[in-house]
């Protein structure tokens, strides 16, 4: 059954780090408010935004307890539980789920190049252990896997796995996705720069970072597509695109950082071995938000 509690803008919150490279907590539950309180239907802590992958497993806990707990019940909270091994994503899924996540979010990880099989049972695996729905991440450019239309039609063979969130850049996956999933199962983008064409092709929902400072903006498109407006839902989404291809190719946590610190918002510290964007690139994302006030 398609999870509904989940549509709309899903805000990823990025990871502050202090200047000796410790997560930073109090920051941490700032920032997540002002997702919250931005409208955001939705919540997403520890995906690539929340460097994840860099995050120790004690720190990954810490975030998800600071989130549930700041959140409080105001809006749905996906956790993102990936690892390279099924059994630590089957530990993070059941702390989120423990925790009082509505949902956990899973992308194969993977050193080796992994099988269909593998990655079906990998997924079967975790949802054996959990209750909350699952969602199925396909993002080949972080993760190292493209999983196909027809390997994510199998995943969706296994109960609790209900969404879907595609970032390959594929506009073409995504209204298959559609056609042969219809309403029966939620799919989101999770590709900036085609957020009006996955909305178009059937999006649920739009995964996106770009609420820790364009909220306004995010918002009006989702809400221009359900009023079925193409003229206004053009207008802002082409506003937006020099920001979600910036933010995109300059990686998101060190974009998103930058851009909170433009705004005069404290944005924190990265961990090694990511460092902040240049002074070049710095002006050139003040020449792109001035477009937006």
């Amino acid at each position: 059954m398609k999870n509904t509690s989940f549509k709309g803008i899903i805000a990823y919150p990025i990871t502050p780090f202090d200047k000796e490279e410790k997560v930073d907590i109090r920051l941490y539950k700032t920032l997540l408010e002002r997702l919250i309180v931005s409208g955001s239907h939705a919540v997403a802590p520890l995906g690539s935004t929340g460097v994840m992958p860099y995050l120790t497993d004690e720190e990954k806990e810490a975030i998800t307890e600071a989130t549930l707990q700041q959140v409080n019940g105001r809006v749905p909270v996906l956790v993102g539980v990936s690892n390279l091994t099924t059994d630590k994503t089957i530990y993070h899924a059941k702390f989120a789920e423990k925790a009082g996540a509505d949902a956990v979010m899973i992308i194969p990880m993977s050193y080796w190049k992994l099988t269909d099989d593998e990655i079906v049972g990998h997924y079967d695996a975790v949802a054996k252990q959990i209750s909350v729905p699952i969602m199925a991440y396909n993002n080949p450019a972080t993760g190292g896997v493209d999983m196909s239309p027809a390997l994510l039609k199998r995943l969706l063979e296994i109960p609790n796995v209900t969404m879907i969130k595609e970032s390959s850049g594929d506009v073409q996956r995504m209204h298959y996705l559609k056609r042969e999933l219809g309403d029966d199962v939620a799919f989101f983008n999770g590709s900036n720069p085609l957020a009006l064409a996955a909305f178009s092709a059937g999006a649920t929902g739009w995964c996106t970072a770009a609420p820790n400072l364009i909220p306004e903006l995010n918002i009006a498109l989702y809400n221009a597509i359900q009023k079925n407006d193409l003229q206004e839902a053009q207008k802002v989404f082409y506003k937006q695109l020099n920001l979600l291809k910036f933010i995109v190719n300059k990686g998101l946590p060190r974009a998103i950082k930058a851009g909170l610190e433009i705004q005069g918002i404290e944005g924190g510290f990265l961990r090694s071995p990511l460092k902040p964007l240049k002074e070049s690139e710095i002006h050139d994302f003040k020449l792109i938000l001035e477009e937006l006030e």
